[in-house]
């Protein structure tokens, strides 16, 4: 069920280094740091996802506002195989277990959609379990390890047609 925060969303494309997306994706860093004891998720080992991969050609950012708050974003990143990765989901803590993630990550697999993906893939790790949840609710099937990522305990993809 939509809340009325999620329907009162409106998401736009946003530049990951622009000023709204970066402080999303810091906060994201930030966050993702402290539940995973000083884990660097822009260190060599990690995946990719900084403003090239999030950008075009095969990739982008999204912001999703409220009332022209930014309250949640997510980044898409192509992959070597034409797949794309869901990256960098992110809500305000005020914003959550409202809808807002449910919301985003809708809007974030249309976009894939628009730009000719068919296949979606996205990881968490074990300390959100929650988010794990969250992503196998939403069709999510456990896959292998794409991406090497070792922070990673949960890889699923999902088919978009």
């Amino acid at each position: 069920m939509t809340t009325r925060a999620a329907a009162e969303l409106e998401f736009r494309q946003v530049p990951a280094d622009a000023d709204d997306a970066a402080a999303l994706l810091s906060a994201m860093v930030e966050e993702m740091r402290l539940l995973y004891d000083g884990l660097d998720l822009n260190a060599p080992d990690m995946p990719r996802a900084g403003p090239a991969e999030l950008g075009p050609p095969g990739g982008t950012y999204l912001v999703g506002y409220r009332d022209g708050t930014p309250v949640c974003g997510g980044g898409l990143k192509r992959l070597p195989d034409g797949a794309c990765e869901i990256k960098r989901m992110y809500v305000v803590p005020q914003a959550r277990r409202s809808g807002v993630a449910r919301a985003l990550l809708a809007a974030l697999e249309d976009a894939a959609r628009a730009m000719g993906y068919h296949v979606a893939r996205l990881d968490t790790g074990s300390r959100q379990p929650h988010a794990q949840a969250f992503y196998e609710a939403a069709g999510y099937r456990r896959t292998t390890n794409f991406n090497d990522n070792p922070a990673a305990a949960f890889h699923g993809e999902k088919r978009l047609d």
